[in-house]
């Protein structure tokens, strides 16, 4: 699967999202996703919502998946402290 097709994928399952995947072999990705939603939520319960986004998919055509996920503010701290 391509990375592009995840990437939609989050995108319509966290509208508003920003998102950018990619994969060396279209089987393992890395996630970083800035989202509004997961304001309040701990890493786990973020992590999960990405899940959601891609049902099935995990453990068959994606076998991995690497994610940050961050709240805007989280996101401008880190690119402030360049950490990106």
């Amino acid at each position: 699967m391509e990375p592009e097709q995840v990437s939609s994928l989050i995108e319509h399952g966290l509208p508003k999202a920003r998102v950018l995947v990619t994969s060396d072999d279209n089987t393992h990705y890395t996630a970083v996703i800035v989202s509004e939603l997961f304001s309040g939520k701990r890493p786990l319960a973020r992590h999960q919502m990405v899940y959601q986004c891609l049902g099935k998919l995990m453990g068959n055509e994606i076998h991995a998946m690497a994610i940050r996920a961050h709240t805007p503010e989280e996101w401008r701290d880190l690119e402030t402290a360049g950490k990106v």
